[in-house]
């Protein structure tokens, strides 16, 4: 797999902008290897992020620098492991939020609160997990080991949230 790596320099104190061009960078899946420099893997779906980062430092004055990269194997591997071990700890955060849900539908099924309101609102919660769950599988480009976990995570807040469904369906009299 091929590298990229961006650089940039920003103008005065922005932190604003600075904000901006690293969340920009955290949401595609770039490494930060130190201050405003980055490393991501290049691709479709990664350029459109560097490019999205590159804009925003040019909007607000500064400058971008963007190079493919043409490293030693045991550089590439060190970029690989930084890559990695970046999305295995996304991937325990993910974990650590399904967890959360489960614990929240537990909570509402021991307390019986099968309204249409609870069910909403858990929906919205399991939808922003599958939402996170699509970003996350698509910059795993490696395959971290807790990519597979993440899955059954999401399949089990996924299950639970339909026997929640089915109480509130029951609880409203409906089959």
């Amino acid at each position: 797999m091929s590298w990229r790596i961006l650089t940039y320099r920003l103008t005065g104190d922005q932190s604003r902008d600075r904000v901006a061009v690293w969340r920009e960078l955290r949401r595609v899946g770039a490494v930060a290897l130190q201050s405003a420099t980055w490393a991501i893997p290049a691709g479709d779906r990664f350029d459109e992020g560097i490019d999205r980062a590159v804009s925003l430092v040019r909007r607000s004055g500064g400058q971008a620098l963007c190079f493919d990269v043409s490293a030693s194997e045991d550089t590439l591997a060190a970029l690989e492991g930084l890559f990695t071990a970046e999305r295995e700890a996304e991937w325990v955060e993910f974990c650590a939020e399904c967890d959360k849900a489960e614990a929240e539908l537990t909570s509402e099924i021991d307390k019986q609160k099968f309204t249409l309101a609870e069910l909403d609102e858990e929906e919205h919660n399991v939808d922003r997990l599958r939402r996170w769950y699509r970003d996350l599988r698509a910059k795993d480009v490696f395959g971290t080991p807790g990519a597979s976990q993440g899955e059954r995570r999401l399949k089990d807040c996924t299950q639970m949230l339909e026997a929640f469904a089915e109480r509130v369906y029951q609880a409203r009299g409906r089959p």
